[in-house]
C-alpha cells in the first residue's frame, strides 16, 4: 500500500514538469541577424534544428544598427550576426560579446539594381548623375551597413555631391529592395544575395566595388542564457553544411 501523501505526489509531478520546462527553455536560441541574412538563416535554422533534436531557433531580422541597439538595451539575445565589421566592433567595445566567440562566416557583394520594367540600366556609377535617375535608394548610412558601403563607394567615385539630392533611404537593405521591386525608385544599392530574391522584379545593372569587403561576423552575446546553444549554432553556421546553405543563397566564404 502506497502511504506517500497525495500532496507529495503532486509536488513531485510539478517539480518534474518544471524541470522539463526549464530543460526545454534552455534549448531555445534567439538569434538577431542582419536583414540580408533572412532567407539564408531561415534555412540554416531549419537544418540546425534537424541536426539538434529539441533545439528551437527564434530569429530577429533587421538592420544591423537597430539590432545592436536592442542588445544594448537588454534584449534577450544569444547570437548576433551583422552585415559589417563596424557594427560588431561597436558591440565588442561595449563588452557585449562573449570572449573568443566572434568569427567571420560569409561575404557578399554590393550591386546596383533597377526595376525589371526599366527601359535602360546604368552602365557605370557616374550614369546615376543623369536626369533619368531622379530617385536612388540605399540604407540609412548611420544604421544600415549597405548604406555605409554605398556612401564609401559613391565618395570614391567622386559622386557625393551629384547624388545627394536623389537619395531615398531605407530602414534595411530589404526595404531598399522592395522600393526597387515596386519601381518606387529608379535604382537602388543592395547586396547581390538580395537581388537574387527578386530577380523577376529587379535586375542587376552593375557590381559596385567597395572600399572594404562586405564581410559578415557572428558572435555569442555575453549575457546569453543559452551559451552552449549559441556556440553550437555559430559552429554550425561555419561548418560545411552551414556554408553549403549560405552558398546556395549566393553568399561566398569568408
Amino acid at each position: 500500500m502506497n502511504t506517500t501523501p497525495r500532496w507529495l505526489h503532486k509536488a513531485t509531478l510539478l517539480a518534474v514538469f518544471s524541470l522539463g520546462s526549464v530543460a526545454l527553455h534552455a534549448q531555445e536560441l534567439v538569434v538577431s541577424a542582419a536583414a540580408s541574412l533572412t532567407n539564408a538563416f531561415q534555412a540554416v535554422g531549419q537544418a540546425y534544428e534537424k541536426a539538434h533534436p529539441g533545439a528551437k531557433v527564434t530569429f530577429n531580422f533587421a538592420a544591423s544598427g537597430p539590432l545592436l541597439a536592442q542588445i544594448q538595451q537588454g534584449a534577450p539575445v544569444d547570437v548576433f550576426a551583422s552585415a559589417d565589421q563596424e557594427t560588431m566592433d561597436r558591440a565588442a567595445k561595449a563588452n557585449l560579446l562573449a570572449e573568443g566567440t566572434r568569427a567571420d562566416f560569409a561575404r557578399n557583394t554590393l550591386v546596383l539594381i533597377v526595376p525589371a520594367s526599366a527601359a535602360a540600366s546604368p552602365a557605370k556609377l557616374s550614369d546615376l548623375g543623369d536626369a533619368a535617375y531622379k530617385r536612388i535608394s540605399t540604407g540609412t548610412p548611420s544604421s544600415v551597413p549597405v548604406g555605409r558601403y554605398t556612401m564609401a563607394s559613391v565618395q570614391e567615385a567622386g559622386l557625393t555631391a551629384a547624388l545627394e539630392p536623389k537619395w531615398i533611404y531605407g530602414e534595411s537593405v530589404r526595404q531598399v529592395l522592395n522600393y526597387v521591386a515596386r519601381a518606387e525608385v529608379d535604382a537602388g544599392f543592395v547586396y547581390r544575395t538580395d537581388a537574387l530574391i527578386e530577380r523577376d522584379k529587379t535586375r542587376i545593372a552593375l557590381t559596385v566595388p567597395t572600399t572594404t569587403p562586405v564581410s559578415y561576423p557572428i558572435a555569442q552575446i555575453a549575457t546569453s542564457k543559452n551559451a552552449a546553444g549559441g556556440k553550437d549554432f555559430i559552429a554550425f553556421v561555419r561548418s560545411a553544411p552551414g556554408q553549403q546553405i549560405l552558398d546556395g543563397f549566393g553568399f561566398s566564404k569568408p
